[in-house]
């Protein structure tokens, strides 16, 4: 064998053997495994929840920087028996990396019930939101479970430098119509609250109204600010809960009867 051969091949066996340590650049939106989770949950959601009169479901948010803690409060929810679903309040990334979104993924995709995720304001950085919509979808979004409205939103208006229309109103006025005729009750969750220096105040009371016009508007929850805690911020009697961070291991249960709703604080 020839000198240029050996060279050949000891070439190509190289760049074949190198081929799975390619480490491709954090912000190249590559994605492995599942795409498309909310879409997929909100069918299972959707189909559980069929002619149910009780929901009892779970928000909680910000787990960017605490993946053992959401790890464990993944195995926490698993011993229980009596939840319908999950809502994730946004901030599955601190920095809008691909790898973020997917290690967030695959801890979340171990609870026994489906859940959705939100968009937050860290999830918008770099290329976060064309990997959010990859593996989430939509970050506006709605599904009825029984017969109440559960709309989610896109609420960091100051990650696009409030150059577009978020929140998006349209979105909202169609979802008060959609599907009018399955739902009595209304929950409207998002990342970031009214009020907040992060959302679009400018537009706060408006957005407030699109709010009161949604058939029996129980309550609106909220995450972003890492501490947990409740406010009628228009004073107009509808409540907004906002979830602590996972770093303090607690989430809201909140449970919705014909008579009305609870919310529980819970820490594990």
């Amino acid at each position: 064998m020839t000198i240029q051969k050996q060279l050949f091949l000891l070439l190509s066996c190289l760049i074949v053997s190198s081929c799975d340590l390619i480490d491709y650049h954090p912000y190249d939106v590559r994605i492995s495994g599942e795409t498309n989770v909310n879409a997929h949950n909100i069918e299972k959601i959707e189909k559980n929840c069929k002619d149910k009169t009780t929901i009892r479901f779970v928000t909680m948010g910000d787990s960017q920087r605490w993946y053992d803690e959401t790890l464990d409060f993944v195995n926490h929810l698993n011993k229980r028996e009596d939840i319908d679903f999950v809502i994730h309040g946004g901030d599955m990334s601190d920095f809008g990396v691909t790898n973020e979104f997917i290690w967030q993924r695959d801890i979340m995709n171990k609870l026994k019930v489906p859940y959705v995720a939100l968009i937050g304001n860290h999830d918008c950085i770099g290329t976060g939101e064309e990997t959010y919509r990859a593996i989430f979808g939509e970050p506006n979004f709605a599904f009825i479970a029984g017969r109440v409205k559960f709309v989610g939103l896109n609420t960091n208006a100051i990650e696009y430098d409030y150059s577009r229309p978020i929140p998006d109103f349209e979105f909202l006025t169609n979802q008060i119509q959609d599907r009018k005729e399955e739902f009595d009750k209304t929950v409207i969750s998002m990342h970031i609250r009214p009020f907040c220096g992060e959302f679009n105040n400018n537009v706060a009371h408006v957005f407030q109204r699109y709010v009161t016009e949604f058939p029996g508007i129980q309550f609106c929850t909220a995450a972003h600010e890492h501490r947990l805690f409740e406010e009628n911020l228009f004073e107009d009697g509808i409540m907004y809960y906002m979830s602590d961070s996972m770093k303090k291991r607690c989430y809201y249960l909140f449970t919705i009867t014909p008579d009305g709703y609870e919310r529980e604080a819970i820490y594990y």
